[in-house]
């Protein structure tokens, strides 16, 4: 039997018993000329190379490591059906393709997509038979348009500065579900600490009977049902027992929904958020966000974890030196990493890949914003996710600015989606309209640094580190994050080849010293929440992280955590 990599389910918040993971080897093209569809590959039995799925083709467990720009690739596999599973309905689910994505189902288009970050499915029940059936899958993927959000895959040939390889075609799991013609289509949650219960809502196709039951380690907490004659539905359940949602400890209600011949696993996670001021509070708690830059990139996978235990462990690694939580940085992570931020009790930052999008155009708006609306869909039930931040550091694009109405409106529609969640219209600069007035601020010199949030604590009057930000936003005292900082430079190799924010200290003592420095300076500030350091691991050439890209220690773990981990001014009740 052939090894299948990434053989874990992809999404544990919605789990069937019935499904089929399609990664492991498959047959693949580059079509350089992206003219595979005028040729008809579609229709062939076979390609001219092979592939292992679910990791791009430029990275070295694909088997393939081309590392140049492919405008459009070909994959290729069969797969068999029994009369069994072809009884309701045949769904095939694609954790994430980059960028536009056109599926064929024995030869027949059965459908397409466009974006590069969000899960997708297709009902292909009347395109498939019992017995062998071919999937045949055209990615089309072009870097150098400002139409296509690519985040920090790099637009040049070659990786430079903090832009890194990038990632073309199918990069999460591809996986079959059978599912009975009357199902449970999706479900949110919505959970309440005041009153100890959770609203389920659910949206269903077919008429039945739906059941929801609640469960911790076990023992029931809470059981609803009603009658549906499909569309949405709510059901309340009273939970008769309390367990809170903390950093440290996820403590996961786990949850069964039922619908006719249908079963879905999920959880959920009780906590609330909110601000009182300055304070961020957790379930009515002040906490400081002590948050890591998590950029998802692997030596070997690129933008995809080799197995599953180098997902958890880089959030390990993460909380053993100091930190609680993660911006998830210019990329829309996979949700078997938010299912393990969930259950670890680990705070993230639902963010996208903004960079590469033309912000400055309002024509582009239909194009972002229908992904990031499959974003805040997708990952709404993860506890873990504390606020939105669909922008990062939009800066001039070719001497034009961004367009503020384009922030706006995306901003706007975030909080219509959730309601529940602070949004930051974009991390750093430039604010239009946001909940949370985010500052990066590279300052390698801890005085200046210090002096600079002092006077926001006695005045209450925000400087910018960046000249260019002046005029151009204006702080109207919403609470403050230092969503970037630090960035120190430290290479291992010993050589000079790296790139880092500043000049890098000579010493580690040295190292050790301007980090406490900068950091203490935050963290004794009763006007700020929360910050970011930058970064977790070295990404490529890029050297400021606390680990190597291998993620292997630069520092000892213990002098890093105390330096993120000492209570902060603003967390005293």
């Amino acid at each position: 039997m052939n090894h299948i990599p990434r053989a874990e389910h992809p999404n544990p918040q919605f789990e069937r018993r019935e499904w089929t993971n399609l990664n492991g080897k498959w047959e693949f093209e580059i079509d350089y000329g992206n003219s595979g569809i005028e040729r008809e590959f579609y229709k062939r039995d076979c390609l001219d190379s092979k592939i292992v799925v679910p990791f791009c083709p430029e990275s070295r467990l694909s088997g393939v490591e081309h590392k140049d720009f492919m405008p459009a690739v070909w994959y290729l596999r069969t797969f068999q059906l029994s009369k069994k599973q072809l009884d309701g309905r045949v769904i095939l689910h694609f954790g994430a393709v980059d960028y536009e994505t056109i599926i064929y189902i024995n030869q027949q288009e059965a459908g397409r997509h466009c974006g590069g970050y969000t899960s997708f499915s297709l009902d292909i029940t009347a395109f498939v038979t019992e017995g062998n059936n071919t999937i045949t899958v055209c990615a089309k993927d072009d870097m150098r348009v400002h139409s296509q959000p690519r985040g920090k895959q790099s637009f040049q040939y070659a990786s430079v500065g903090c832009l890194y390889t990038r990632t073309t075609g199918i990069w999460q799991t591809v996986w079959l579900e059978y599912i009975p013609e009357n199902h449970i289509k999706n479900v949110c949650f919505y959970p309440d600490v005041d009153n100890c219960k959770v609203t389920i809502k659910a949206a269903l196709q077919g008429s039945g009977n739906f059941e929801v039951f609640t469960s911790y380690k076990g023992k029931e907490t809470g059981k609803a049902s009603a009658i549906s004659k499909g569309g949405t539905i709510r059901l309340e359940i009273p939970l008769t027992e309390k367990h809170l949602w903390e950093c440290g400890n996820g403590r996961l209600y786990d949850v069964t929904l039922h619908f006719g011949k249908d079963e879905v696993k999920s959880y959920f996670g009780l906590r609330s958020i909110r601000f009182d001021g300055m304070k961020f509070l957790l379930n009515d708690t002040p906490v400081f966000q002590r948050l890591v830059l998590d950029q998802g990139f692997y030596p070997d996978g690129i933008y995809t974890a080799p197995t599953e235990e180098a997902l958890v462990r880089d959030i390990e690694l993460s909380m053993e030196t100091g930190f609680n939580g993660a911006r998830l940085h210019e990329k829309v992570f996979e949700p078997r990493f938010l299912y393990h931020c969930d259950r670890l009790g680990y705070m993230v930052w639902g963010e996208y890949a903004n960079w590469g999008f033309d912000h400055t155009n309002i024509s582009g708006l239909d194009i972002f914003l229908k992904e990031w609306r499959e974003t805040v869909t997708r990952d709404f039930n993860h506890p873990a996710i504390v606020c939105w931040c669909p922008f990062n550091e939009t800066w001039d694009l070719n001497g034009h600015q961004q367009n503020n109405s384009i922030l706006s409106a995306v901003y706007h529609e975030t909080k219509a989606l959730d309601s529940s969640r602070p949004c930051i219209d974009t991390s750093g600069h430039f604010h239009v309209i946001t909940d949370i007035f985010d500052i990066h601020d590279y300052d390698q010199n801890p005085e200046t640094f210090s002096a600079r949030y002092r006077k926001l604590e006695q005045e209450g009057i925000c400087e910018y580190f960046d000249t260019r930000m002046n005029g151009r936003m204006n702080y109207c005292g919403e609470p403050i994050c230092l969503g970037e900082y630090g960035g120190i430079q430290w290479d291992e190799s010993g050589t000079t080849n790296g790139w880092g924010y500043g000049n890098a200290p000579k010493t580690k003592e040295e190292f050790l010293l301007r980090l406490q420095g900068l950091t203490d300076a935050l963290l004794d500030n009763g006007n700020i929440f929360g910050f970011c350091y930058t970064q977790l691991y070295d990404v490529e050439q890029e050297v400021n992280g606390l680990y190597t890209y291998e993620r292997k220690p630069k520092f000892e773990s213990d002098d890093l955590y105390k330096i993120f981990s000492r209570k902060a001014k603003i967390e005293a009740v």
